[in-house]
């Protein structure tokens, strides 16, 4: 496991809302943390996955938001460089919502994506 500083410039980043919305999920489940990682998935390429698990996979990149810890999959961390993530309500739904850099398309319905 590494465990990295906070970079806004190559590390994947937390708003303030995100922050606040996982630190609510995690505080149901002492001790366990956000795993990020990405599948292959939908028509454009790949997806975004949000785990709640018991610790960080060997390779994972570590970072730290207050009291929310997030681990990036070492396979994935590549593509979610510079990555924001962030909560936003649109109606009376909440969405955690991804402005992620790399993307150079995404399919219609925003399920999926794909970098260069």
């Amino acid at each position: 496991m590494t465990v990295t500083t906070f970079d806004p410039v190559s590390s994947v980043s937390l708003t303030a809302s995100a922050q606040k919305y996982f630190a609510s999920k995690l505080t149901k489940q002492p001790g366990k943390l956000i795993r990020l990682s990405t599948k292959e998935s939908g028509c454009t390429g790949f997806s975004y996955v949000l785990d709640i698990v018991d610790a960080a996979a060997l390779e994972d990149t570590v970072l730290e938001f207050g009291n929310v810890t997030l681990a990036v999959d070492s396979h994935s961390v590549a593509m979610l460089k510079g990555t924001e993530i962030d909560l936003v309500r649109e109606g009376v739904n909440e969405v955690v919502k991804f402005k992620n850099p790399n993307v150079v398309a995404e399919c219609g319905c925003g399920e999926s994506f794909s970098v260069s």
